[in-house]
Parts: C-alpha cells; structure tokens; sequence
C-alpha cells in the first residue's frame, strides 16, 4: 500500500511519550496532514464524540498510541481503571476507525501481554499459552484484546490493522510522576530529587516541583524540612535513596524516537498480507524493542553516574518486582527490515539533558 504524502493521518494520542514521537517521525518523513486532539478537544472514552470526530475530519489512516499507562504501583492500586478506560479507548478507535472506512491502522500495546513465565526471549507465539504477571494483569488483557480486535476485523472485513508490541519506553515527554511513572524516568527523577537534597538545593527543589508539582504539596514557599518530609515518603533523604524491589529483574528499554521509527516503518512498509502464515491465523503482531536486556540495579547504576548522584541506594525487597524477566524477541522485527539505533547507555544521558532543560 502506498501512502500519499498528503492522507490524513489520526495519531491518536499525540502529546505522549510515543504518540509525539511518532507524529515528529511522520513530519520528518513528508507527511503534511498529520493531526492529534488534546484530551480536552477529543475525550477518547466518550463513544459519541470519537464518532463525531471520525465523521468531520475523515482519517486516511490512524495510529492509536493513546492509553491509559503506569508503572508498577499504579498499575497495582488502580486495576480497574487500567482495563476498563484501555478497552474504552481501543473500542472507540477501532470501532470508529472501522466503521469510517479506515483502510490502515497501526496498534501500540505493551510486551506485557506475555505470560509471566514466557520463555526468553519472548517470540510473538507465546502469547496466551500461560498465566500472566499478576500486577499489571488487567491492563496485559485491554491490550490483548485490542490485538485480538485488530487481527479479527482483518480476517472477517479484509482491513489492514497492526499491532505492534513495544518493550519498555523511555525518553523526551516521559511520565516522570512519582506514584505513577515507569522504572527508568521514576529512578531517573528520584535520583536528581536525592542529589538536590543531598547539596541542599532548595531552589533546585523548587523548580524541579514547579514543572512536576505533587498534590496538596506547595513547593513554592516550603523549607528544605518540608522537602525532606515529603520526599521521605518517596524513599528519598538526604544520604540514600530506596528503590522498590530487588533490583534483580533484567528489563529491556527501547528510546522512544527508535520506537516511532520503527512503528512508522511498520504503517508504511508493512501489511497484514506480510504477517499471516499457516492455517490457523494468529499472533499477526510484531515485537519492537532491542533484543538487549540490563539488571534494574545496573539501570540505577547508570543513572547514577549521569545524575551525579552520590548517595546510598538501597533496595526494598518487600516491595513486588514484577515479571523477573522480560526480553523481547525482535527476529521478526528485523526481518521486517528495522533495527534500533540508540543504546541505553546513550539514551539515559539524553533524556537525563532533556529533562534538565525541562526544570
């Protein structure tokens, strides 16, 4: 299928980690009509308005890179949020994608939809042959069945979705909360909350709170003391710094520009046609990522030496680590003709200058 460079292309999601990053790589690439909606123009879990919105502007074709994402713990508090406003989302999208005559669609969901003890590296096949990692169970399930979706409407109505599986993404416009972010950007932000409490930098405090404020907490007019009370609660004092787990796991990390490389490559380049093999048509979706895996306590370590960090870092082992291992295998992501560019050692020192510049 060859795309003109002026269709219409919905990307769904585009002020997130991945959805920004992909419209830029649409942009770099010559395409002139790319379009996103802000949450407060387009509510994704309001049916109505997505149709509304699919019948006035009329998308060629969509990537829906929106969806309700967290790390550990949110993932672990708000179970019920993470299945019912994912299904919400991809119902919406791709049934109005659907319906709207959208010819080409691209999916993003997460390598966690693999069983807990899937083998490793994890091939696309071992989707739905065990139980899944308990903590992120729910939001593991709203994704397989937004594949599932994507898979069925191509068999039964001849569309051309696809479901592209990414491994742990980090980089510029990460979630850098600190309830509810990702491993890396939550160790990256605890480690420079440390360095600044460590050197007393009550105006670095400030700032960093300014930009990322914490609820019911004024940064502007609270002490050093204030500071260190609230970010106890965090793990973060003035000589150590506690992380959750074991630091055992090994996790793959993929920047985030590579992920959107690699997932316009697939909207571009790739067809269902190119994924279906066999009798029984199934686990058409496509892993993205490295192929390269690291300790979470060598990622801290990492960390570390770019913050400047100085202090102790311990690890609560009473705190669940989730899946102990979660590698991807991106043999057939290669031979789809797509290789990563950034490593992570790379990769943390530049979202560590991004985030600075963000402050």
């Amino acid at each position: 299928m060859t795309i003109d460079k002026n269709a219409k292309i919905y990307v769904a999601g585009h002020r997130g980690l991945v959805g920004s990053a992909i419209m830029a790589n649409l942009k770099q690439r010559g395409f002139t009509n790319v379009i996103g909606r802000t949450h407060a123009e387009l509510d994704l879990l309001d049916p109505v308005a997505v149709e509304a919105f699919f019948d006035a502007e009329k998308p060629q074709l969509v990537v829906l890179a929106a969806a309700h994402v967290g790390g550990i713990m949110a993932n672990s508090i708000y179970r019920a949020d993470f299945i019912y406003q994912n299904l919400q989302i991809q119902q919406n999208v791709i049934g109005s994608a659907w319906r709207h005559g959208v010819k080409k669609l691209l999916f993003l969901g997460s390598t966690c939809i693999y069983p807990r003890e899937a083998p490793q590296p994890i091939p696309e096949d071992a989707l739905l042959t065990s139980p899944l990692e308990y903590t992120n169970e729910p939001y593991a399930i709203a994704k397989i069945a937004g594949l599932k979706l994507c898979e069925s409407l191509n068999l039964q109505y001849g569309t051309d979705y696809i479901a592209v599986m990414p491994t742990n993404l980090y980089g510029p416009r990460d979630n850098f909360d600190l309830v509810n972010s990702h491993v890396l950007p939550a160790m990256m932000r605890k480690m420079h909350l440390a360095r600044l409490l460590n050197e007393g930098d009550l105006e670095g405090l400030r700032t960093d709170f300014a930009r990322r404020p914490l609820r019911d907490f004024d940064a502007s007019t609270a002490s050093l003391d204030d500071f260190k009370e609230v970010l106890s609660r965090f793990g973060i004092t003035p000589s150590s710094l506690t992380l959750w787990g074991s630091g055992t796991p090994l996790r793959e990390f993929l920047w985030s520009e590579d992920m959107a490389d690699a997932s316009v490559h697939v909207l571009l380049n790739v067809s269902f046609a190119d994924l279906c093999h066999g009798k029984e048509v199934r686990n058409t979706h496509i892993n993205i990522g490295t192929g390269i895996e690291h300790t979470i306590a060598q990622v801290a370590e990492m960390i570390r030496a770019t913050v400047g960090y100085c202090g102790e870092i311990r690890w609560d082992a009473s705190k669940p680590d989730g899946t102990m291992r979660k590698l991807c295998d991106v043999s057939k992501l290669h031979s789809l003709g797509w290789h990563h560019t950034i490593d992570l050692a790379d990769g943390i020192t530049r979202l560590y200058s991004w985030y600075k510049s963000q402050s």
